[in-house]
């Protein structure tokens, strides 16, 4: 009977093995796919823009084209895409192109009038000098570091987000400024200046102490007295309600303080991460696919639209925070993960070649509150999808 019992037990675990294995390859195969269609269409996007001087893709919407120039908070993202397609297979004419898009956003290490430099340069600059090792770069990011700590306010606390409607907000500070420390901690560990690194702490402490509520949904915009640096209005400007919790908004907390704690090992910052992840993955309006909606708290669910970005922005940071979890929360990431990727890789998600004015995923919102991007193609939706698949493939 022992003998039994032990053929049996081995039997199960050579089968648990299989499956396993066989999961990982179809997982594989969902990648390698994935990154053939989004070099193709990529490139398309690539070509399209090549002859129109400073020209950045933005959108798709009424079967037209939307570009921008470099000003627009979203102009490294493109660039960006084309990095990560690069890294996957090395394309000579990949390059060619992530060292033009890039090149044509250089001018915003300049920008001092809003916080979007670390959106702008990192994930392009970023990017081409992880890959490449090229020096220019290293001066674009120290200056756009530099024009970017212009913006905080010692007295505050926190770098200042917006500088329109000064009748209504004092300090806007929006939850999606996370994302931009990441650029001042690479100019502390490049220039050992420990001032970058002082900004991005007391950024990130602050915002986890008033932007958050208790289940750890996240308000989009907090904004500050001036003289006491405490709140005096929170609101969440692009979701359904102040007291909503954006779909988007809560991907940009996730993300910011997974890659905080990898930076800083600031056992805080990985609470705060796992607390969000909590929220969100066990969220009682999250789907069965883990694409969101829009908003978690929209009042029309399911007859609302969802946000792809914040899919790809959540996907790309579960990957990252299963680094520096125990075994059963991995497995409980990943398992979200697989299931978002083979999602947003599908027919409902990803456009066909030459189709969705070149962007590779549909189905994203950019702020449907304005009536802007409503179901729409999105470039940074496109580049944290390219994120994602590329962490995910070095992990398996």
């Amino acid at each position: 009977m022992n003998n039994m019992r032990k053929s049996f037990s081995k039997l199960l675990l050579i089968a648990l093995l299989i499956t396993s294995q066989v999961k990982a390859q179809s997982l594989k195969n969902v990648i390698d796919k994935a990154f053939q269609n989004a070099e193709q269409q990529s490139l398309l996007m690539a070509k399209k823009y090549e002859n129109q001087a400073g020209r950045l893709p933005k959108s798709f919407e009424n079967g037209k084209d939307v570009s921008s120039d470099s000003r627009w908070w979203c102009s490294g993202f493109f660039p960006g895409t084309l990095w990560y397609l690069y890294e996957n297979n090395k394309n000579q004419e990949v390059l060619k192109y992530a060292k033009l898009y890039t090149d044509r956003v250089e001018r915003e290490k300049y920008t001092t009038d809003n916080h979007d430099v670390g959106f702008m340069l990192y994930c392009s600059f970023g990017n081409g000098l992880r890959l490449t090792g090229e020096e220019r770069y290293k001066e674009v990011l120290l200056t756009g570091a530099k024009s970017l700590a212009t913006r905080f306010d010692p007295q505050v606390g926190l770098i200042r987000s917006w500088d329109h409607k000064q009748e209504v907000w004092q300090y806007p500070v929006i939850i999606d400024n996370l994302m931009n420390l990441e650029l001042m901690l690479w100019a502390a560990d490049y220039s050992k200046d420990e001032n970058f690194r002082k900004i991005a702490i007391s950024h990130a402490d602050k915002t986890m102490k008033y932007h958050f509520r208790p289940d750890y949904s996240s308000y989009h915009v907090v904004s500050y007295d001036r003289k006491s640096g405490v709140p005096h209005l929170k609101q969440t400007h692009q979701g359904a309600s102040d007291e909503s919790a954006w779909s988007r908004g809560q991907a940009w907390g996730l993300y910011g303080y997974t890659y905080l704690y990898r930076e800083t090992k600031d056992q805080r910052y990985l609470e705060q991460a796992k607390n969000i992840a909590n929220f969100l993955i066990n969220h009682p309006q999250m789907p069965k696919d883990f694409i969101p909606y829009w908003d978690y708290n929209a009042p029309q669910i399911p007859n609302t639209t969802r946000d792809a970005s914040a899919a790809c922005i959540m996907a790309s940071a579960l990957v990252e925070l299963s680094d520096f979890v125990d075994a059963k929360l991995k497995e409980k990431y990943m398992a979200v993960v697989d299931t978002q990727i083979r999602t947003l890789s599908s027919e409902e998600y990803t456009a066909k070649l030459g189709e969705n004015g070149n962007f590779i995923l549909k189905h994203s919102t950019g702020a449907l509150p304005f009536k802007s991007e409503i179901d729409a193609p999105l470039t940074y939706a496109d580049y944290y999808y390219l994120e994602a698949l590329t962490r995910l493939k070095k992990r398996l």
